[in-house]
């Protein structure tokens, strides 16, 4: 029997306690989760690819049927590479909703073997982001409560 796998693609930068909650979520549908980190130089990061992977890949060791990989092309491209037809996104808002499925439709217009799966995070999660959390940390706030423990030294480090 072939293995149900998705891929849940983002710039995970950094990658929060929302991003997790839709990792378990997904995990639960699929029998693995690729966790897609894009290179997404054009957006500046405030961590490289590396970090950001090696973020991802701290926070998930103790998911089961979870892997961390980057990614440099389309996503569709991407989902190809992997042999994998279906991309899970993450919806905090109803406004998230618009930009989603306009990105969603997008893919599919490029392969109509892809779907996307929209998932919510747990609600205590919904209000974060990594945009909040990077403003947080240049603030020099504190973002620990927003974010899986394992990446706080990293955090730290940017201050």
């Amino acid at each position: 029997m072939r293995q149900k796998i998705a891929i849940y693609p983002g710039t995970f930068d950094p990658i929060t306690l929302g991003h997790i909650s839709v990792i378990k979520r997904a995990r639960k549908i699929f029998d693995k989760v690729i966790v897609a980190v894009a290179d997404s130089g054009s957006k500046h990061p405030m961590f490289d690819l590396n970090t950001r992977v090696l973020m991802a890949e701290a926070s998930i060791k103790e998911i089961s049927g979870v892997e961390v990989l980057p990614f440099y092309s389309l996503l569709v491209n991407f989902c190809q590479e992997q042999n994998v037809n279906t991309i899970i996104r993450g919806l905090r808002a109803v406004s998230d909703f618009e930009y989603e499925l306009q990105i969603g439709y997008a893919n599919a217009s490029m392969d109509k073997n892809i779907d996307t799966i929209y998932l919510m995070p747990s609600l205590e999660c919904a209000f974060i982001s990594s945009t909040v959390v990077r403003d947080i940390v240049r603030h020099n706030g504190d973002a620990s409560h927003l974010v899986p423990k394992e990446i706080l030294k990293y955090l730290k480090a940017e201050k």
